[in-house]
C-alpha cells in the first residue's frame, strides 16, 4: 500500500469534512467502506456512517455494526425499508420474485435500498461511497467527485482509483475489521439471496445478481432510480 495513496485518501476525506461537515459514508460493510471508516476514526473527522439494513442481509454483515462500535466507538446509523411496502411487494409478487425479471429485482431494490437511502441522505450536505472503477464494468467512468442529481447533493468516491491489491494492503497494514464473507469468496456483498461466492477468475461482481447480465448489475443506489413514493 503506497503512502501516496493513503495520504491522498486522508487529504480528500479531511477536505470533505471541512467543506461538508455532517456528510456521511454509505457503508455496505465491505472492505472499501471499512477503509473509509478506519480513516474517519483515525482522523476524528465530523462524518457519519450509515448502513441500509434491507431485511435480507447476511448475519455476517449485520454483525459488522457491533464490530465498528467496538473497534472505533462509532454508532452506525441503520435505515430499514418501510414495512408496508415490503409486505405489499411480497404479497403481490412473492418473497423471491426478484429472480423472475430485472424489473422485479429493481423494484425490490427500490423498496429495500433506494427509498431508505433517500431517508438516510435527507438533510445531508454530501455523501461518500467506497465505489471503485475496478469493481464492475458499470463503474469504469466513476469520478472522484460528482453531483448526484437524484438526491441533489455532492457525491464522493475517494477510492475510485484504488486496485484490489491496494485495498487488501491497507486492510492488512492497519488491521481493519472485515466482513467474514470476504474470506469465503465474496468480494462484493449485498443481500443474502442475491449474492453468491465467486469462482477463481470470475469478475468481482459476478456473485451479485448472478442470474442477470453484467450490464444490469446495479441496484439503483448509484444510478438515477425510478421515483419512489416518499413518506416521512
Amino acid at each position: 500500500m503506497s503512502d501516496l495513496k493513503t495520504g491522498a485518501l486522508h487529504a480528500m476525506l479531511t477536505g470533505i469534512a471541512k467543506r461538508y461537515p455532517g456528510a456521511a459514508i454509505a457503508s455496505s460493510m465491505q472492505m472499501e467502506d471499512m477503509i473509509l471508516t478506519d480513516v474517519l476514526a483515525r482522523l476524528k473527522l465530523p462524518l457519519a456512517v450509515f448502513m441500509l439494513d434491507t431485511g435480507r442481509l447476511h448475519s455476517e454483515t449485520l454483525a459488522m455494526v457491533g464490530r465498528v462500535k467496538e473497534r472505533y466507538g462509532i454508532e452506525v446509523e441503520v435505515y430499514q425499508p418501510q414495512e408496508t411496502k415490503v409486505k405489499q411487494y411480497v404479497q403481490q409478487h412473492g418473497l423471491n420474485a426478484f429472480y423472475e425479471s430485472v424489473e422485479l429485482r429493481k423494484s425490490c431494490c427500490g423498496i429495500r435500498k433506494v427509498e431508505p437511502l433517500a431517508r438516510a441522505l435527507r438533510d445531508r450536505p454530501a455523501w461518500i461511497t467506497g465505489q471503485r472503477r475496478a469493481q464492475s464494468v458499470t463503474r469504469t467512468e466513476l469520478k472522484l467527485e460528482d453531483f448526484d442529481p437524484t438526491h441533489g447533493l455532492p457525491k464522493f468516491n475517494p477510492l475510485t482509483e484504488w486496485t484490489d491489491a491496494e485495498v487488501r494492503a491497507y486492510i492488512s497494514a492497519f488491521d481493519v475489521p472485515v466482513n467474514a464473507l470476504h474470506a469465503r469468496g465474496y468480494p462484493s456483498i449485498g443481500c443474502e439471496p442475491c449474492t453468491r461466492a465467486i469462482k477463481p477468475g470470475e469478475d468481482p461482481r459476478a456473485g451479485r445478481w448472478w442470474w442477470e447480465s453484467s450490464e444490469s448489475k446495479e441496484c439503483g443506489l448509484h444510478v438515477i432510480p425510478i421515483k419512489q413514493e416518499s413518506h416521512a
